[in-house]
C-alpha cells in the first residue's frame, strides 16, 4: 500500500477545546448481513436478524442523516481498519479471518475490499471442512467451517464430549485448568480454522493474515493450535506467512467504514 501523500485524517490532532469541530459531511456504517457496495441494501441476512434482509440502509441513513453515507458489511469494515490502520497497516495484499460469534473475513489488496459482484465476499465460515462433515452450520447448510471453529461450535463440542460449561469462555478456561475433554474441543476447533487459513493463504498468497475476534484473544493454546494447522497446510513456498493478532480491537469497524466513506468522496477527507 502506497504511503498517503499527507497526513492522513485519522492521524490528524485532535480538536482543541477552543476550537470548533467542524460539522460531519458524512456517515460510514458496517452493518450485519450482506450489504450490496452498488446500492448499499442489505440483500441477505441470517434468521438471527428477522426482517433486515431487504434494509434500505444507505437510502434510508442519507434520509434521515441528511447526510451522504457509506454502507458495508461489518467484518469487511473490520478488515478494512485493520489494513489500514491496523495490523496490515503497511502491507498491500491483508488477509483478515475473524473467529467469533461466527467465522468471516476480508481480503484488502492497496487498500482496497475485495467484496465482490453483491458485497458476499469474505463468507470464509461457510467453506466445507472435512472436521465438520454432518455438523450443521447456522446458515442452514451442514460441514461448513463454522460449524466446528466458532466459538459457539467450540462449546458445542465441549458439551457433546460430556462436559459441562455455561459459555465458550469457561471451556476456555478449563483447558487451560487442565480439563481434557475442554482442551480437545479447543484444539479440535482451532486446527479446523487453522486448515481453512492456511486454504486461503494457497489461494491468494497475502502478505499477511490478521486473526480477529473473540477467539483471537482465548489465548496461546488456540494460537499454536490455528498456527500449526495453518502451516501445516499452506504450500512450502508461503509457510513464511506471518500471522498476526488484529491491533484495533473494537475501534477497527469504524475506523474501515470511515476509511470506505472517505474512499468513496474523496474530496471530503481533507474536512472531515
Amino acid at each position: 500500500m502506497r504511503p498517503p501523500s499527507s497526513t492522513p485524517w485519522w492521524d490528524s490532532p485532535a480538536p482543541s477545546s477552543t476550537r470548533r469541530s467542524p460539522a460531519p459531511t458524512g456517515c460510514g456504517i458496517g452493518a450485519a448481513g450482506v450489504v450490496d457496495p452498488a446500492t448499499g441494501a442489505v440483500v441477505s441476512a441470517t434468521d438471527s436478524l428477522p426482517g433486515w434482509e431487504g434494509t434500505p440502509l444507505r437510502a434510508e441513513l442519507e434520509r434521515r442523516l441528511d447526510l451522504r453515507v457509506t454502507a458495508l458489511n461489518d467484518v469487511q469494515a473490520h478488515a478494512l481498519g485493520e489494513a489500514v490502520r491496523g495490523a496490515g497497516r503497511g502491507h498491500s495484499s491483508v488477509l483478515t479471518v475473524a473467529a467469533g460469534t461466527g467465522v468471516g473475513g476480508a481480503l484488502v489488496v492497496d487498500g482496497r475490499l475485495v467484496s465482490g459482484r453483491r458485497g458476499a465476499a469474505g463468507h470464509f465460515g461457510h467453506i466445507a471442512s472435512p472436521a465438520a462433515v454432518g455438523r450443521p452450520c447456522p446458515c442452514g447448510g451442514a460441514g461448513h467451517v463454522e460449524a466446528i471453529a466458532s466459538g459457539p461450535a467450540v462449546h458445542d463440542l465441549y458439551t457433546e464430549s460430556g462436559g459441562l460449561a455455561a459459555d465458550t469462555r469457561e471451556v476456555f478456561a478449563l483447558a487451560a485448568a487442565g480439563d481434557a475433554r475442554a482442551a480437545t474441543a479447543v484444539d479440535r476447533a482451532a486446527r479446523a480454522l487453522g486448515v481453512l487459513i492456511g486454504g486461503l493463504v494457497n489461494e491468494v498468497d497475502p502478505d499477511v493474515v490478521v486473526l480477529a475476534g473473540g477467539l483471537a484473544d482465548s489465548g496461546e493454546r488456540w494460537w499454536s493450535a490455528v498456527d500449526s494447522a495453518a502451516r501445516g497446510e499452506m504450500l512450502p513456498l508461503l509457510r513464511s506467512c506471518p500471522l498476526v493478532p488484529a491491533r484495533l480491537g473494537a475501534d477497527s469497524a469504524i475506523v474501515g467504514a470511515a476509511e470506505a466513506f472517505s474512499r468513496d468522496h474523496p474530496l471530503t477527507k481533507a474536512t472531515s
